[in-house]
């Protein structure tokens, strides 16, 4: 038996989509995709993870290198923390917060309401495998995908369901999950 079948939305929030203080191009067209997978409910398990910071150190900086530093966005209590309006927090089985104090791009840092880690979280439900989509896939979906792999799920990126800060770095992304056993596919 290999579990529910789970589906992991890595930071699809306001400030990561157009408009917001660190958008990505096609961010809102991914949380708009991601809606309509969810609405589809070809997953038994549905779970996110967001950016939560309070205060992340050096993760901010008001002249960013935007490869280790960021302007400030998801802070808590504002508006860009929210998660894209296509997307409500009921939709989620539960919700993972990461970054509060430190820079945080892996959803398996975060901790849901509970205070549960996500691995704890997935292996308490007998979760084997997981598809992964999000923002931003040379980021934080990355770092998730890659952190998964390494808890001993067997990982699946939904590629056509992200999308990059830098698109050029896909390929090298992609050979990073091909080296870790994870799969790249699309998600219709």
């Amino acid at each position: 038996m290999s579990g529910p079948r789970t589906l992991l939305v890595v930071d699809v929030q306001n400030d990561f989509c157009e408009g917001g203080s660190l958008a990505v191009t096609g961010g809102s067209a991914v949380a708009d995709a991601v809606a309509e997978l969810i609405a589809r409910q070809d997953y038994d398990l549905v779970i996110a993870t967001r950016d939560h910071h309070i205060d992340p150190g050096s993760h901010f900086s008001h002249e960013p290198d935007f490869v280790d530093s960021w302007p400030p966005h998801c802070v808590v209590g504002t508006p860009g923390a929210d998660l894209h309006p296509a997307l409500s927090d009921d939709l989620f089985a539960a919700i993972f917060d990461k970054g509060e104090y430190e820079a945080a791009y892996s959803g398996f840092e975060g901790r849901n309401a509970d205070g549960h880690a996500l691995a704890e979280f997935l292996r308490g439900r007998d979760v084997t495998e997981i598809a992964v989509c999000g923002i931003a896939t040379d980021y934080c979906v990355r770092a998730t995908a890659l952190d998964a792999a390494g808890e001993g799920f067997k990982v699946t990126v939904l590629g056509d369901l992200t999308a990059a800060v830098a698109p050029d770095s896909l390929n090298r992304v992609q050979q990073e999950w091909a080296a870790a056993g994870i799969s790249t596919v699309t998600a219709s």
